[in-house]
């Protein structure tokens, strides 16, 4: 039973709340003070703070000003706004300037008539909000050799500062991946810079701040550039200078003096340039560091720079440059080994417990010119000895030279490794622990949801697919992160991304992807395979594959709330519907290359005919179906009528072909899978009439494999969604629980710190499935987490209040656990679903933010028996009973924190 937001609101709206409102945690386009932001209209946020229940907004006030003084330099004023809208309010002022500061505040009014105070003032910068800003001109070494794989350059500029600086400003981007120093210092915490995007058509600077690094008086700025993403090998066949053959330069840095004054310094022909100790570095095979080469201080005043070449200038566009949009690679968590091996092989390995993503720093102390080898893998073989087959054409080695003047300490540069294990050639003395450490890389998204139950090894689970985000999310939604691909497989990211949403914070960082996947979109609509497309235009239109366009901006809004997503993307996501709408017959979408249900598993004796093959055009037709009605949702939220009712005509005629073409008489699919079932029945492809037969023969399938699944990367996401929505929960929880091959538990029973690539990807037997593709980190399979969260601890958001504006509360106990724990950080804050069975009794412990409202499904066989803080139901006029459904009773409460206790159903 459906309770409509509106409804909700208009019950609180009526009740009193004494609390002490408070405003904080205020963010702009969902970052805390950014530096350098490029939106020219930004969406601003903030939480509403208070401890009591039933608390909503009612009116906001906004205030913008150029000075800290509101009442001066005024930009914005909004008055009071009566709206409860606190997420995402749009910047509707004066148009804003570049290179300016900007603070702004804000107080609310709650639903009882009383105002807050107004919240401690925050702020933003903007940055270069128009191509002409850029005075810098790009530069480049011109030096022999500069080509991939060859040394990275080094560019340095000294200049004088003169007068009392207030502020000084980088602003910075490259061809290649930069590194920036300023007097000796490190410029900034983020690696792998700019990142990764579609470059010739995008293409991300950065803001760093270095007031504090600059002085009166002598000073100078030194960059180091490496091949990275843009002339680097990438996938396969020698796949190198993809988006040109040399590496270049374009900064710019804005001194702002005490006395009002400005003075901008960029990159021009007056630049030096030469060669350092980076001999090579490549993202797929690591990097070689001679220390023997380092010229001491080069980014520093006094350096002599008399033998360094001047630097070329070219004429590359400034038109594609944009600024930063999603959260830069930084480092993270530090791992020290647990063990040192010596595997029978007689190779000296450590072992740091965990599968990750990054490098390893190490120190060493030897002789000039030594040379430590430092090789990463994710596995040791049956052996135990050291395994990179699966590595493939990827080296994956570090290579140091020491230049023996005491201890050295080294990490690399612009590269990252996936592993667990490192081994260590010549390493000078005796090889210790304390002498290494293994430090992770990541895009730097705040972690936002937590789960845990009864059963270690579920937890195990959940740790295994935050562990695969987070080393998978490195600037694109990569589909592994130690072979020679790396790519951001679109597959891959839409089926995750609903998961991916609960784990951390990912809004930003599907909204910069999804705006490189229209960039790269062909003009007939094909979405590529991989985004930033690097395969080739004909490697594109795979169902499944480029739904992403569709399935991720409408994942994010549902996640967030993030309306512009749907703006920006809408576009993209027509045009994949046309493409698809090109290459069908009669509404039938029969042509073309598909991957299916990509990894499925295969039983190896198959005599029986149960075989877990899904005829790929099969598959393509409900994908159809489903970006279409995506594309209606986003029509209709968008107040396009017109395309929604098109469409609307459209997904019709989708679905008789459907089932004119691959459903039976008498309601058996033609492709008696798991897969083809979970897809019919969760976009809806079979009319009410067929769908419980449906899931019937679903059941029967896995009943069959002995409660095993046998779906791939399109099935996974959906099938125990499915089996709970047709009543089958106890059979999901059979799935979720089952612990031999092929099963999500069967992983982590034989070690997994990470999600694989393949349900066998080590047998049971201790061999490996094929090396040619048999990743140890390849989140997809981690969807089911997405069913932890929204099932098994019952967080979800409604359509009517997206991104938890009008939140959804149903646990789903069962399978042998005992207790469920989920919390998720919000835009609005800390929504909180926690349960605890025994004995028949249920107790259920639920917290509501502030300005949201919730509608809670306790799970009961009589309403009567719920009991809230030790009090009746029936005593309670802050909740309100709504009915039941489905062994549910159904409550609707405003914000707060619940402590329910009842009979189980």
């Amino acid at each position: 039973m459906k309770r409509s937001l509106s409804l909700l609101l208009s019950i609180l709206l009526i009740q009193t709340s004494f609390a002490q409102l408070k405003v904080a945690d205020l963010t702009v386009e969902n970052l805390i003070t950014p530096v350098g932001l490029g939106t020219k209209q930004p969406r601003l946020s903030w939480k509403i703070i208070s401890d009591k229940r039933n608390v909503l907004q009612t009116a906001y006030e906004i205030q913008i000003s150029t000075t800290k003084d509101p009442s001066k330099g005024e930009a914005w004023k909004t008055d009071k706004v009566m709206s409860d809208q606190s997420v995402y309010v749009t910047y509707q002022g004066a148009e804003l300037k570049s290179l300016t500061h900007y603070f702004w505040r804000v107080r609310v009014w709650d639903n009882s008539g009383k105002a807050s105070p107004w919240s401690e003032r925050s702020w933003w910068t903007t940055g270069l909000l128009n191509s002409s800003d850029w005075k810098a001109q790009w530069i480049e070494s011109g030096l022999p050799g500069d080509s991939v794989g060859g040394a990275c350059p080094l560019f340095r500029k000294s200049f004088e500062i003169k007068k009392v600086i207030n502020s000084a400003r980088l602003y910075i981007t490259s061809h290649g991946l930069y590194e920036a120093s300023v007097n000796g210092q490190r410029v900034g915490d983020a690696y792998l810079t700019p990142g990764w995007t579609s470059y010739k058509t995008r293409l991300q600077y950065q803001v760093y701040d270095i007031t504090s690094s600059v002085k009166q008086g002598g000073n100078a700025i030194g960059v180091v550039l490496g091949d990275g993403w843009y002339r680097g090998h990438l996938a396969w066949e020698d796949n190198k200078n993809i988006y040109g053959k040399k590496v270049s330069l374009l900064a710019q840095l804005q001194l702002m003096y005490a006395d009002g004054t400005i003075e901008t310094l960029v990159t021009d022909g007056q630049w030096k340039t030469s060669t350092g100790p980076i001999v090579s570095s490549s993202i797929y095979h690591g990097e070689n560091y001679d220390a023997r080469l380092e010229k001491a201080g080069w980014s520093t005043s006094s350096f002599n720079d008399a033998d360094w070449k001047p630097v070329k200038v070219n004429d590359a566009t400034k038109e594609n440059i944009i600024a930063s949009e999603s959260p830069l690679v930084t480092k993270h968590e530090i791992f020290k080994p647990i063990k040192i091996i010596i595997t029978p092989k007689g190779e000296k390995v450590l072992d740091f417990g965990q599968n990750l993503v990054g490098w390893v720093q190490f120190k060493v102390k030897g002789k000039k010119s030594d040379v430590v080898a430092i090789h990463h893998a994710e596995v040791l073989d049956k052996d135990g000895n050291f395994y990179t087959t699966n590595l493939r054409a990827a080296k994956a080695e570090i290579h140091y030279t020491l230049k023996g003047d005491g201890e050295e300490t080294f990490e690399p540069h612009f590269t990252f490794f996936g592993f667990r294990y490192i081994k260590v050639d010549g390493y000078p003395g005796e090889l210790t622990a304390n002498n290494f450490q293994a430090i992770t890389l990541y895009s730097d998204m705040k972690p936002t949801g937590s789960f845990e139950c009864s059963n270690s090894l579920v937890n195990q689970l959940q740790h295994n697919i935050q562990w695969g985000q987070r080393g998978n999310f490195i600037d694109v939604p990569t589909d592994c992160p130690q072979r020679d691909e790396r790519l951001g497989w679109t597959g891959d990211a839409q089926a995750f991304s609903r998961t991916a949403a609960f784990n951390f914070d990912a809004s930003n960082f599907f909204e910069k992807w999804m705006k490189d996947l229209a960039a790269d979109q062909g003009s007939n609509g094909s979405v590529p395979f991989v985004i930033p497309n690097v395969l080739g235009e004909k490697a594109g239109g795979s169902a499944g594959w480029a739904d992403a366009a569709t399935i991720i901006p409408w994942n994010i809004y549902l996640a967030y709330g993030n309306k512009k997503i749907l703006e920006n993307q809408y576009p993209s996501m027509k045009s994949w519907i046309g493409f698809m709408q090109a290459n069908s017959t009669n509404d039938l979408w029969n042509k073309g290359f598909h991957f299916g249900d990509w990894l499925f598993y295969r039983p190896f004796d198959d005599n029986d005919g149960r075989s877990a093959v899904t005829d790929k055009y099969m598959i393509a037709q409900t994908f159809f179906a489903h970006s279409v009605d995506l594309v209606i949702k986003a029509a209709s939220v968008l107040g396009k009528k017109k395309d929604a009712e098109t469409y609307s005509a459209l997904l019709k005629r989708i679905k008789d072909a459907y089932l004119k073409e691959y459903v039976t008489p008498n309601g058996r699919l033609i492709s008696s899978t798991q897969t083809a079932y979970v897809l019919a029945l969760n976009f809806d492809m079979l009319p009410e009439s067929m769908r419980k037969q449906a899931a019937d023969y679903l059941v029967q399938n896995i009943k069959s494999y002995e409660n095993h699944l046998t779906t791939g990367f399109l099935g996974t996401p959906y099938l125990c969604h499915v089996l709970t929505r047709f009543g089958y929960t106890d059979v999901a929880y059979q799935l979720l629980l089952q612990e031999s091959y092929p099963s999500w538990l069967y992983p982590v029973k034989m070690g997994a710190t990470t999600i694989w690539e393949r349900w066998d990807g080590i047998k049971p037997d201790g061999t490996f499935q094929t090396p040619g593709m048999n990743s140890f980190n390849h989140y997809a399979y981690g969807a089911i987490g997405d069913w932890l969260y929204r099932i098994v601890a019952g967080i979800d958001t409604y359509e009517d209040g997206t991104g938890y504006k009008h939140i959804r509360i149903q646990p789903h106990v069962g399978g042998s656990l005992t207790y469920a724990n989920a919390d998720l950080q919000t835009f609005y804050g800390k929504v909180s679903s926690h349960w605890k069975a025994d004995n028949g009794n249920l107790s259920l412990t639920i917290e509501v933010p502030p300005n949201t409202v919730a509608s809670i499904y306790v799970p009961t066989s009589s309403s009567d028996s719920i009991i809230e803080s030790g009090n009746a139901l029936s005593a309670n006029k802050e909740i309100k009973q709504s009915g039941t459904e489905g062994g549910y009773a159904i409550l609707q409460v405003g914000s707060g924190r619940y402590e329910f206790s009842t009979k189980l159903k």
